[in-house]
């Protein structure tokens, strides 16, 4: 069955970089858009970013336009979010999520904790 398995999260100061990686198992990867959604305590799943298939497009929250960057990898069936310039408020579990017309996926989530 479809699977995705996010990695890549942790503790880092704030004005530091993480890259997050999402491994993608179970579906065809290269036809679905991925994405990233975070969601901090108390508050609401949020869309982060996103690119579409064959990575013709990308967008981005405008909370973190400028410092994070979005890119898969379909031979290796993985998606990525290289997150620079780490502000506190970037503080949530991240989640990767696959989309190709009414189906859609979710993986568990990683932690990403900004904080000195």
């Amino acid at each position: 069955q479809a699977q995705l398995v996010e990695s890549g999260g942790g503790l880092v100061q704030p004005g530091g970089s993480l890259r997050l990686s999402c491994a993608a198992s179970g579906f065809t990867f290269s036809l679905y858009a991925m994405s990233w959604y975070r969601q901090a305590p108390g508050k609401e799943r949020e869309f982060v970013a996103t690119v579409t298939r064959a990575a013709g497009n990308s967008n981005y929250a405008d909370s973190v336009k400028g410092r994070f960057t979005i890119s898969r990898d379909d031979g290796k069936k993985e998606v990525y979010l290289q997150m620079n310039s780490l502000k506190p408020e970037d503080t949530a579990i991240y989640y990767c999520s696959a989309r190709f017309f009414t189906n859609t996926y979710w993986g568990q989530g990683t932690q990403v904790t900004v904080s000195s």
